[in-house]
């Protein structure tokens, strides 16, 4: 308690120049019996009291006689801001109060003391009362007499009555059963005794009252013995859960390693230990500084949790060697401060080892299958690309690889090559199979119609357009593969808008506002050299980029001859089939074909065999039913000998010789014309002729 909570602060003051018979009639008026003496400066000089007239009436002396003569000079101040207790005490009437200049602000009186310790009183015994209501368990007490004193809020609500009820009774009256007067015999204190009262449980601990040595009374401070079965029964459950969680702990595979929110170990289970080396307990109650210090962990994620307050999850190496992946988790309480890290610690070392060994099987897989597809693709009727040299199985494999990535390809190759077979193999064997797979010919269609055929019209966009408007072709491929052809063919003002397509992947229709985004795959292919067409402003360079990600060149026929048997015996099938006949080509006729350069490559072969299989006239296609420019350029004598392979040599010359022979007798009418033309004897010709079952017919 402060001075100035206590002081008057409207108080009189006179001079040392005021008579005493003018002070008595201030203290009579005003009914003071003191007034501080100030001098012309207003500053304290000294005390006048009732006292000090009484002592001029003692020793007679003139009631006009100056204050100064009489007062007291060596005074005791205070400050407003001094404590009570240290300035004010029983031997001190009255406490003039100065402020730090020295001037009088107030006076502490004998009222005011008085009154200040009466407040004191009535707020402590408030405090004590307000405390021992406001507490939980039933507060009772007694005088050496068993008069009840106390009796608090607790008691009423346990015991059922009120404290006006009970006040200045004996215990006894009010519980018979109770022996808190042993208490008071013995001098013993009691805790955790059972009772009962008012037919209810408790349990009591009671506790004699003493003062200066001698007992005055007892209390006793009851607890309900129902609400210590709750309690019991919650902390069993709580044992029940710690016994579940420490088995939940121990059990968990991961390493669990918890500290409190100043990094103080709490418990870590023997996952943690396995994985660190340490023992049981061993760090229990330390500072995860410790652990960093010792090496135990690299870099202890605790220690980034505790600064940015967040999950962290990072890679550590322990003392064991063992790689490890951390993650350390906050537990924030309502005031948003950390009170818990959790750190769950997973061993990665065999994982690691796991994960090499599946990218190489998963390489092997990716390998094996693409080989397969490969092998499919070369070997399976079905499919139309017939492949049979290295040029074009090397050609194939590296398709098959493209088909499972999603790079623009850009096919270029002379026409009648195949370009539209490679671009179907890259779309059939891509994760985009089962889309649709839309073919456009950018030389086949108008230049004014090609644009609303590729990004598609709004309706009314020009005049003819329908109503609904019209989806273009990359619309329609969404989701699988647009096959450009002829993409030199593309128009200048064209090539801009398809660049945009390629680089953002959205087109805006013709007559439309709004951009539609389409996930489609470029395929393009032309027969142009677009290089050149780039130096003579023909085609825009940085489409040819956009286009050109991953080239694909298809090698003319003239530059992979070893697919024309194949490709032949291909072509007589489908068209045998197609025609219903049973055309069959002889040797002879495949190795003038081997011979000829084919400038419109397997378009024009294809053309060939189906000339021939429906206009010959025997079933036996022989080197007579070739067209004559093929003949002329040829020649059916050539001695042109292929090779596609190495084998034994004996195999090697008996397979040309069954060779001529079928040609010599596709060709002569007897054996002396083939003799003569094979420069052998005619009954050479008879007896090779038997060897290889060669009969006019064959």
């Amino acid at each position: 308690m402060k001075v100035r909570e206590i002081m008057t602060p409207d108080l009189l003051t006179i001079s040392p120049n005021h008579r005493i018979c003018e002070v008595v009639n201030i203290f009579i008026a005003n009914k003071i019996d003191g007034v501080p003496v100030l001098d012309e400066n207003g500053k304290l000089v000294g005390l006048f009291t009732k006292s000090h007239i009484y002592r001029a009436i003692s020793r007679g002396m003139d009631m006009n006689t100056k204050v100064e003569a009489l007062m007291t000079r060596k005074i005791l101040t205070g400050h407003p801001e001094d404590e009570f207790g240290d300035v004010v005490n029983a031997t001190v009437p009255r406490l003039p109060v100065v402020d730090e200049n020295g001037r009088v602000v107030g006076i502490v009186t004998r009222g005011d003391i008085a009154k200040a310790f009466f407040n004191s009183y009535n707020n402590i015994s408030l405090e004590l009362d307000t405390i021992i209501n406001s507490t939980h368990n039933a507060i009772i007490s007694v005088d050496e007499k068993g008069i009840i004193k106390v009796w608090n809020l607790s008691a009423v609500k346990l015991l059922g009555i009120e404290a006006e009820v009970v006040a200045g009774k004996n215990i006894l009256d009010v519980l018979p059963t109770s022996d808190i007067m042993d208490v008071i015999k013995t001098g013993k204190v009691e805790t955790l005794k059972k009772v009962k009262l008012k037919n209810h449980y408790f349990i009591s601990n009671r506790s004699p009252i003493k003062k200066d040595g001698k007992i005055i009374g007892a209390v006793a401070v009851l607890q309900d013995i129902s609400e210590l079965d709750k309690m019991s029964k919650e902390l069993s459950y709580v044992k029940e859960l710690n016994e579940e969680l420490d088995a939940i702990v121990e059990s968990s595979f991961d390493g669990l390693f918890i500290t409190d929110g100043k990094g103080k170990i709490l418990r870590y289970n023997k996952a943690f230990e396995q994985l660190t080396g340490i023992n049981a307990h061993e760090y229990l109650g330390l500072s995860v500084e410790d652990i960093r210090r010792d090496g135990i962990i690299s870099e202890p994620v605790t220690c980034h949790v505790l600064e940015k307050k967040k999950s962290i999850t990072i890679m550590q190496t322990s003392k064991t060697g063992k790689l490890t992946l951390t993650t350390g988790n906050p537990v924030i309480d309502a005031s948003g401060e950390i009170i818990r890290v959790v750190c769950n610690v997973r061993d990665v070392t065999e994982l690691n080892l796991l994960k090499h060994k599946l990218k190489k099987a998963q390489g092997l897989s990716q390998h094996y299958e693409t080989q397969l597809r490969t092998l499919k693709l070369r070997y399976d009727n079905s499919e139309n690309l017939v492949v049979s040299s290295a040029k074009m199985r090397h050609l194939l494999e590296m398709v098959v690889r493209l088909a499972s990535v999603d790079s623009t390809v850009l096919i270029t190759g002379e026409s009648g090559t195949g370009k539209e077979l490679i671009a179907e193999t890259i779309h059939s064997n891509s994760p985009r199979r089962d889309k649709p797979f839309i073919k456009v010919n950018c030389g086949a269609i108008p230049e004014n119609l090609l644009e609303s055929e590729l990004f598609g019209y709004d309706g009314g966009a020009f005049t003819g357009a329908k109503k609904e408007g019209k989806s273009g072709y990359i619309e329609l491929a969404s989701g699988g593969t647009l096959f450009l052809d002829e993409i030199g063919e593309m128009p200048l003002n064209l090539q801009v808008k398809m660049l945009r397509f390629l680089q953002n992947k959205e087109i805006i229709r013709v007559g439309g506002s709004s951009f539609i985004n389409v996930d489609v795959r470029i395929v393009a292919a032309t027969n142009r050299d677009l290089l050149e067409m780039l130096q003579q402003k023909q085609f825009r360079e940085d489409l040819y980029y956009r286009l050109n990600v991953v080239p694909v060149h298809v090698p003319p026929l003239r530059d992979r001859k070893d697919d024309i048997p194949p490709l032949v015996a291909h072509f007589v099938e489908v068209f045998n089939y197609k025609y219903k006949k049973n055309k069959k080509m002889t040797q002879g006729v495949v190795d003038i074909l081997m011979q000829y350069d084919w400038p419109g490559n397997i378009r024009e072969l294809e053309n060939l065999i189906e000339r021939m299989v429906v206009t010959t006239i025997d079933d036996n296609i022989i080197g007579e039913d070739l067209p004559s420019y093929l003949r002329d350029k040829v020649g059916i004598s050539s001695s042109y000998i292929i090779v596609s392979g190495i084998v034994p040599l004996k195999d090697a010359v008996e397979s040309v010789e069954k060779q001529l022979l079928e040609r010599a007798y596709a060709n002569y009418r007897t054996t002396r014309q083939m003799a003569k033309e094979l420069k052998i004897d005619a009954s050479t010709v008879v007896r090779k002729a038997a060897k290889y079952h060669i009969i006019r017919d064959s």
